[in-house]
This record gives C-alpha cells, structure tokens and sequence, in this order.
C-alpha cells in the first residue's frame, strides 16, 4: 500500500485559515498584530523566505514591519534597531532572517530579542522553557512537524523516535517536544555508528540534516512515518530532500514531500506564534 502523502501545503493553508480567523476576532477587539522582519544583506534565498513571509502575513491580517539593512550595517547598529523593537507596542514578534552576514555574530543578535517577542522560538529563554516542559514559543519548523506527525495519526506515546540533525533551530527543540510527547528519542549525527541500523529501528524518522538523499529507502521500516526537512537543490535546479523519497514511500506508512511538505508548516507556525504574541499582549 503506497504511503500518505503528508500535504504541508494543505495543512498550512487550513492553519493559515484558522488564523485569518482569530486575526480577525483580535482586531474587531482593538488589537492588531504585528511583526517585525529583519534582513541584513542581500542573500537571494532570504530575499524570497522573507517575502514569502510577509505575503503570508498579509493574507492573514497581520500587519509588517519591513527592515531592510544593507550587508555593511554594523552589530551595534542591528542591536540598536533590535532595541528599538523591543519597546514598539506595536510590534508583538520579531523575526531576524537568518544567515546573518560576515561579521555579525547570531549568537549575540538573536539573545538581544525580548524573549517574549522571539516568534521564532530560539531565544536561549524559550527553547530553556521547551526543556523545562513550559513552553511559551516553539521553534517554527519543529511546531509545524508536530502538526504534520498529528495528520499522519501517528501515537507518539512510546513509540521509537530517530530525529537526524543536532541544530538548535530543527533537531534540538524537535527531539524536546517529542520527548515531552512521551516518544523514546535517539538523535542522530555526523557521529552516530551504523546510522541505518537505528533509522531502522524507527517507527518516526525525521530527517533534518542537510545532505541530499542521506536517508536511503531501504533503511525505512515499515509502517513508519518519514519527515524530511532538507531542501537540497541539484545542480539541474532539481529540490531533493535529505530522504530517498520514492524508495522510502514504498516501505513508509507516511511521509512528507519535497518540497510542499515542511517548508509551508513553518511559515504558517510563525504566524500562529505571533498570533499568540498579541493574544498575551492583548
């Protein structure tokens, strides 16, 4: 039997719909939200995340706060306009798109954003409370992954959990909420021995690691659930994930597509945080 095929486009535009709801509840109430995006430089690939999600925000109802800094701007110049954002009433989050340019260092940007703000859920302070079990915001993509695990019916109480990928955006926070969802999570790395012997053994696979097709097929149990994360563009343009997807559908009960599955998850979870931003405002 072929696996389902977890549609991130359609889920994130059902959330999106729910949310253009609640917006709309909000302003009726006096309250707007509002976020501020932050793109230093002129990286392409930033360009268009950024205008995706502004785009997003619009057809939701949520008002932009556009900045655009050139890639010479200082760091006390970005903590400068960091600050300013951080006392603006107006603005309920705050997005600084990564990668930052040479010479400004993330880890000293991104601690600057008043946790409450940090829509992105990667503010020492959150992902602090996310271990702790108390979360305020959750890092998008693995919010957004949570919502796809629900769509593929998966009981995550007990269930064996591989989570390939260590980052502090992706592979970190997302091994949290599945242990906080009572899953027995191994993560997986550069390090890891006989990777496929554990991906093996794996009723939930999620592949966020950045190597194009890393996760062979075969290494899928059967029945599983497969959540691949990467975007990884081949030299014809082509967009592969970190998972070898037309093997792996075959073994797997569920899986994600690249792209159309992660990547519009996270766009509509940022604006679900911000959402809950100027709830807790308001």
């Amino acid at each position: 039997m072929p696996a389902l095929i977890l549609d991130g486009k359609a889920l994130a535009a059902r959330v999106r719909g729910e949310l253009t709801v609640e917006v709309g509840r909000l302003r009726a109430r006096g309250v707007e939200p509002g976020l501020a995006v932050v793109l230093v430089g002129e990286d392409s690939a930033s360009q268009i995340y950024v205008r995706n999600k502004t785009a997003a925000c619009a057809q939701a109802g949520i008002r932009t706060f556009d900045h655009r800094l050139p890639a010479a701007t200082s760091e006390a110049e970005l903590l400068a306009l960091i600050a300013t954002l951080n006392a603006d009433p107006a603005v309920d989050g705050i997005l600084i798109q990564l990668p930052l340019p040479p010479g400004l260092d993330a880890r000293r940007v991104l601690p600057a954003v008043d946790p409450r703000k940090d829509v992105d859920g990667i503010h020492p302070d959150n992902v602090g409370r996310l271990l702790m079990g108390e979360p305020r915001f959750v890092a998008c993509t693995p919010f957004g992954i949570m919502k796809l695990i629900a769509e593929a019916g998966l009981p995550l109480a007990g269930a064996n959990a591989v989570v390939v990928g260590r980052s502090n955006m992706v592979g970190k926070p997302m091994a949290a909420l599945l242990l906080g969802a009572d899953a027995t999570v191994t993560i997986c790395h550069s390090k890891t021995r006989d990777l496929a012997a554990v991906v093996a053994r794996a009723d939930l696979v999620v592949a966020a690691v950045g190597r194009s097709e890393m996760i062979r097929g075969a290494w899928i149990k059967p029945g599983a659930v497969v959540i691949d994360v990467g975007i990884n563009r081949r030299a014809d343009g082509k967009l592969l994930g970190d998972v070898e997807f037309a093997p792996a559908a075959e073994r797997a009960a569920a899986i994600t597509p690249v792209p159309g599955g992660v990547g519009p998850m996270t766009i509509a979870m940022l604006l679900a945080n911000t959402v809950t931003a100027a709830k807790v405002r308001a």
